[in-house]
């Protein structure tokens, strides 16, 4: 076809079709070519007329071409063929951003610090001697594991299951529970890969905004109006901006909780927050699925999250995980269970958060000289203020260093930020990356 695709020629294509047979039609004809990657589709009114079905069907069809990569583009400009692989992809997880080659500091992702993680061989060791170790027999959690973690879970919960990190906790969660179309309040900003799982089933987001407290009460009751079917935050610290959600702030929130199905938390810090977690199971039981990650305090190889939640939902989340792994390796359950159990560890556990405290503070003391403001106060990171993302990005990949922009953890950017990792930073770097901080504000 020329590169602008005829409405009659696409329309003889698609006559008749269902909207999925539309789907499955469109992904067809792209990949074998007969649709050119930068062939201009028609618009959707003038190809829905001609199919003689609405424009919000023809559109449903475009915005999952879109998901899949295959088209791209909207409004006045048009819409494109934009590749022939439509296999989904997490965007903002996989957006990371070329650096150039003057990287010399990572300060992008907020991960533990491998120096100061515990010793795993004397955990390894022990969970060999798991008395159903290789069984190929399906549980949710292994016995040990379960002991352990209920004693200091928040909440005495009816079911809990091992899954293979937070991020496939959350899959699992989001997957079996919400359905595509739905509407999904999340705190904003949020983890880049939680708007990534929410986005890729289909359901839309709706921004919860957060002030020094966690979620606000007036961005909640405004997303009630859309029947949310979700709502999705971090009961510890926000992974991006270091916020703590205080226990006032979620009393406050239970009236407007009422309201929602379902309600996700995800505790991505875990034990390494001195916080305490809150949750809003003690007022509502039957709607909670707490998620705890283990990466940052036991180590990320051990690939270990746990999950609560009432049994009925925790069935659902398990039927959804059987299509796949469906059960965590005991090995690796049994090994976080020794650890968790180890005073040693626990001890080690203490002094991690005090090191992590200490590099926050070492940037938040030397922003705070150059009278740069800043926001949160714990976690792994640093939320900045700037006048300009794209500024600052350069300014910071030009003297070597990488961060994140701020837009890739919002659904609608607001302010201009940076997320700056503290978890990997040493002493004498802190002032050399405050002085390239504050050029980041010299925007003419």
């Amino acid at each position: 076809m020329d590169k602008d695709i005829s409405v009659k020629e696409l329309a003889n294509e698609l006559k008749g079709l269902s909207i999925q047979e539309m789907v499955i039609e469109m992904t067809a004809l792209i990949r074998s070519g007969a649709l050119e990657i930068g062939s201009k589709l028609p618009s959707v009114r003038a190809l829905a007329e001609e199919l003689g079905m609405s424009p919000a069907s023809v559109s449903s069809v475009w915005s999952t071409l879109k998901k899949n990569n295959l088209i791209s583009g909207s409004g006045r400009n048009g819409v494109w063929i934009s590749g022939n692989n439509p296999a989904p992809r997490p965007l903002r997880f996989e957006n990371v951003g070329n650096f150039g080659k003057k990287t010399k500091v990572d300060l992008t992702y907020a991960s533990p610090d491998p120096d100061l993680l515990p010793n795993l061989d004397n955990a390894l060791l022990s969970a060999t001697k798991s008395h159903d170790l290789n069984s190929y027999r399906r549980e949710l959690i292994t016995p040990e594991l379960k002991h352990i973690v209920a004693q200091r879970w928040p909440y005495d919960a009816e079911a809990y299951i091992a899954t293979n990190g937070g991020f496939d906790a959350l899959q699992a969660t989001i997957s079996s529970l919400i359905q595509p179309g739905t509407w999904v309040a999340v705190e904003d900003p949020t983890s880049a890969r939680i708007l990534d799982l929410v986005e890729n089933i289909g359901a839309r987001v709706i921004s919860i905004e957060c002030d020094e407290q966690g979620p606000t009460p007036y961005a909640l009751t405004q997303a009630l109006e859309h029947k949310v079917s979700a709502f999705i935050y971090q009961p510890r610290v926000n992974s991006v901006t270091g916020v703590n959600v205080t226990k006032e702030r979620l009393k406050v929130l239970e009236p407007l909780v009422a309201d929602i199905p379902l309600v996700i938390e995800d505790d991505g810090i875990g034990d390494i927050s001195a916080t305490p977690t809150c949750t809003f199971a003690h007022v509502y039981p039957d709607k909670v699925v707490h998620i705890r990650t283990y990466s940052k305090s036991l180590g990320p190889d051990l690939r270990l999250a746990v999950l609560s939640a009432p049994k009925s939902i925790a069935k659902s989340i398990q039927a959804y995980r059987n299509f796949g792994a469906s059960w965590t390796s005991r090995l690796l359950q049994n090994a976080a269970a020794y650890l968790l159990n180890d005073p040693q560890v626990i001890e080690r556990l203490s002094l991690m958060r005090a090191c992590y405290r200490q590099r926050r503070d070492w940037l938040t003391q030397a922003l705070e000289k150059r009278n740069i403001a800043y926001e949160g106060e714990n976690g792994f990171s640093v939320w900045i203020p700037v006048p300009s993302e794209q500024f600052a990005l350069v300014t910071l990949a030009v003297h070597g260093y990488a961060v994140f922009a701020g837009s890739r953890f919002m659904t609608i950017p607001k302010q201009p930020h940076i997320r700056v990792t503290t978890s990997l930073l040493k002493e004498e770097m802190v002032d050399a990356l405050a002085d390239v901080i504050q050029m980041c504000f010299d925007v003419e």
